[in-house]
């Protein structure tokens, strides 16, 4: 979903016919200032979303960006500035938070995990465990903390997992079918098959016509094995409830992609906070 339609949709939610708190205690032609303060050390994500927000709401409303998205913060700093009808700030106040903090707590959660990264070649992914309606914007939180995208959807790339391999019956008739699919539809889309042990790694590597081979729920041993066993004829991907504890043991295999669903569904916002002066 396109930023803009999303911006458009949340404010329809939250402002229905109108801030009437604000609307009753302010009079109309009133000025005010007020600054994003950070009250919580991290990764600061969403400044672009919040001007989005305040200038949709007014596009009077002077936005003065102070820090940069990505930016590394500390209680105190002051990320952005706003200026001009108090009513359009604080109709504005609550979603700009709302993205500002959930984004910079998935991009302070990024960044946490990619430091552990540091001298290796693996990459860290996201996947598709977001907020509907929100995955833009919490993949971009993901970028900006340092990690990087997997496929936006459905549509983007094949992905074959257990379901698609039990309901196909078998991983050659999955892999054939997806083949066959393809061309029928004239889509050049990478493919991506996921393994649950040897068995069925073996099996496509005898196949093969894949770009990704998923490693799920392997031991880190296991997963060494399996990534000298591809020796690099596919890219490899490790997943399945891997922590900060271990995401550098997973890596250390020398695998190219570990992907964490918990980068964007199991999230603690950033404590941050719009007060005027």
């Amino acid at each position: 979903m396109h930023i803009d339609d999303i911006i458009t949709r949340a404010l329809a939610e939250d402002l229905g016919d109108g801030d009437h708190t604000s609307q009753a205690c302010i009079p109309a032609n009133a000025k005010g200032k007020a600054r994003l303060l950070v009250k919580e050390p991290g990764i600061i994500a969403g400044i672009e979303i919040a001007r989005r927000v305040f200038e949709k709401v007014d596009k009077n409303t002077i936005f003065t960006q102070i820090l940069n998205d990505g930016d590394i913060i500390k209680p105190g700093d002051i990320a952005f500035t706003v200026e001009g009808n108090p009513v359009s700030i604080l109709s504005s106040e609550r979603l700009a938070l709302n993205f500002m903090q959930r984004m910079s707590g998935i991009a302070t959660k990024t960044n946490q995990m990619q430091k552990l990264l540091d001298g290796l070649n693996t990459k860290l992914l996201d996947t598709r465990k977001t907020t509907p309606n929100l995955r833009t914007i919490e993949k971009m939180a993901v970028k900006m903390g340092g990690g990087e995208n997997h496929r936006f959807g459905l549509f983007d790339m094949i992905m074959i997992k257990d379901n698609h391999v039990d309901f196909s019956g078998g991983i050659a008739n999955a892999i054939n079918n997806v083949k066959n699919y393809l061309k029928a539809k004239n889509k050049d889309l990478k493919i991506e098959i996921e393994v649950r042990n040897f068995d069925e790694l073996n099996e496509v590597l005898a196949i093969g016509g894949i770009n990704r081979i998923m490693l799920d729920n392997f031991t880190p041993d296991n997963l060494c094995k399996a990534v000298e066993l591809i020796d690099g004829r596919y890219e490899t991907e490790a997943s399945g409830g891997i922590t900060e504890s271990t995401l550098r043991i997973y890596a250390e295999t020398g695998v190219d992609y570990i992907s964490v669903g918990s980068l964007t569904h199991h999230i603690k916002s950033l404590d941050l906070s719009l007060k005027a002066y």
